[in-house]
């Protein structure tokens, strides 16, 4: 699958962070029925490697499944065993630099120029620029003039009522954490996900993502 182009067209990256291995399970699956197709699940969360390899194994292959916070190679090569589809750093990592080298897709974390074009010359697929909500979207469009055809990703403080600006001034796609997940990752209520599955609606609604083949509202 070409991770650039999926998140390209797909237009929204849901990251999920949970307080534990079942509700960050409990979190993609309700994201996944409410038709979000591209989600990472950080390291932050106690299990996150064996969520990423259950969730592999359960969904269609037309869902993107990677692994957030990657900051070591054995971070990356864990990644890489659960069967993680890319991998995504805050920064230029030991483990953005082993992602490269085993071949496994790479959204690296940058904020300056320096940084961004340092993240794509190492090898990257494409750029999270974070933390974008501290900055704005205009902050996005300025790093677009002198490198217009750098693949940029926008993740950080990007909820439903900003994510339409940030993907007008040149985002690939939107990263969208805890203002999506609200309490889900830490509450294993009905009312928890069932919030959860409405604001992905409104998420992908917003974004304009294309209507799902199967498997969900939307692809």
């Amino acid at each position: 699958m070409d991770v650039l182009e999926h998140l390209t067209r797909r237009r929204m990256l849901a990251i999920i962070r949970a307080d534990g291995p079942d509700r960050a399970l409990a979190c993609l699956r309700t994201l996944v029925g409410a038709g979000v197709t591209a989600l990472e699940v950080s390291l932050t969360t106690p299990g996150a490697l064996d969520v990423v390899a259950r969730a592999r194994e359960e969904c269609p292959d037309s869902v993107l499944i990677g692994v957030g916070t990657v900051l070591t190679a054995a971070d990356a090569d864990g990644a890489a065993a659960a069967g993680a589809g890319f991998v995504v750093t805050p920064a230029i990592t030991q483990g953005a630099r082993r992602s490269v080298e085993i071949g496994i897709p790479l959204l690296c974390g940058a904020l300056t120029p320096t940084e961004v074009v340092g993240a794509l010359d190492l090898g990257a697929t494409a750029v999270k620029i974070f933390p974008a909500g501290a900055h704005g979207p205009r902050y996005l469009k300025e790093l677009l003039a002198p490198l217009p055809t750098a693949a940029l990703i926008a993740v950080g403080g990007i909820g439903t009522d900003t994510a339409t600006a940030y993907l007008e001034a040149g985002a690939r796609a939107v990263g969208v954490g805890s203002p999506l997940l609200g309490d889900a990752g830490r509450s294993g209520t009905d009312e928890s996900r069932a919030a959860l599955a409405a604001r992905a609606t409104a998420l992908l609604t917003a974004v304009g993502a294309p209507l799902a083949a199967t498997g969900g509202r939307h692809a």
